[in-house]
């Protein structure tokens, strides 16, 4: 891969900016959708997801409930990676392995996620494919307020492995 966006990456943006986004979201996050995540902006390099403040994101103390704000950071680093993966090939699988919190404010309003390292992301990616091997890769995303405050940081480990092709059967145990 080159430092130029793939058009599969371009492709995989317009996907995540789009209303079908939203079914994805239901069909495989479902509870990134009832508690209302969306995709504020994504690029090749750059993604933010806001967490809405309402009744199903909420703890008993009238603040955004870390789970749901864990969600968001982990939105907002998860669509960088997946646009950089969308149509890959060899196909490469991605898991988190590792995510530390920081919750330095109460979440009243909506938290916007914003996580700013795609190009790593993209890098750690070429680089698994280029070795064949599984690589990590640390990146940050920074929840901010209404207000610009920032209310939480997470910092969400990916593994990217190559998937290995599937071995075809040979002939003679397919025909029997």
């Amino acid at each position: 891969m080159s430092t130029a966006v793939r058009p599969a990456t371009s492709e995989f943006i317009a996907f995540a900016q789009s209303w079908r986004f939203r079914l994805y979201l239901l069909r495989m996050l479902p509870s990134a959708f009832f508690a209302g995540l969306r995709v504020r902006a994504i690029s090749p390099t750059e993604c933010a997801v806001s967490v809405p403040f309402r009744w199903f994101s909420q703890n008993p103390f009238r603040s955004i409930y870390f789970a749901c704000l864990a969600m968001g950071g982990e939105l907002a680093a998860g669509l960088l990676a997946m646009a950089h993966l969308h149509r890959l090939q060899p196909s490469v699988s991605m898991l988190v392995t590792h995510c530390e919190a920081e919750f330095v404010k109460k979440a009243t309003d909506v938290a916007v996620f914003t996580c700013a390292d795609g190009d790593l992301l993209r890098s750690a990616i070429e680089e698994s494919v280029r070795s064949g091997e599984g690589c990590t890769v640390p990146v940050r995303s920074v929840g901010r307020n209404a207000a610009g405050e920032i209310v939480a940081l997470f910092t969400i480990t990916w593994s990217f492995r190559p998937r290995q092709p599937r071995a075809m059967a040979p002939l003679a145990e397919v025909q029997s």
